[in-house]
């Protein structure tokens, strides 16, 4: 909610949201935090070097997260291409994340969970992407 309070109050949306992109943003957030939590607990496991390829997606998709979710938050000057680039790489990330984790959910509940958390983040930035139409200029 600290992220919906903050950007309504901008003086540039004066209470006029887009709460789809609050959300993406809220989820984008999560989502990076989950996979960087998601990659360290996958370094804890005996079974380390058949979650490699999982790590690092775990890691690609934090960083892909943080930036969309950086971007999204920005309203001075918004460049409305570049937050709905950034929304479709971060959903199109998510999706390859969770597909992956999805591959180790049953002996990991980390990797459950993080899947869940990608898809979850998926959903809003495609939903918050929908809503943004780039100006032409």
């Amino acid at each position: 909610m600290h992220i919906q309070s903050m950007i309504s109050s901008h003086p540039h949306v004066q209470g006029n949201t887009n709460d789809a992109l609050i959300r993406a943003v809220q989820e984008a957030c999560d989502c990076a935090a989950v996979c960087r939590i998601c990659a360290d607990a996958c370094l804890g496991e005996t079974m380390v070097a058949d979650l490699v390829q999982c790590i690092r997606l775990n890691l690609d998709c934090a960083d892909v997260c943080a930036a969309a979710g950086a971007v999204g938050a920005r309203r001075t000057g918004s460049n409305e291409a570049v937050i709905k680039s950034m929304l479709e790489v971060c959903a199109d990330t998510c999706a390859t994340c969770a597909a992956e984790c999805d591959k180790h959910a049953g002996m990991h509940e980390h990797c459950r969970l993080c899947a869940e958390a990608c898809r979850r983040c998926e959903d809003a930035c495609r939903e918050a992407a929908g809503t943004i139409t780039p100006s032409q200029h």
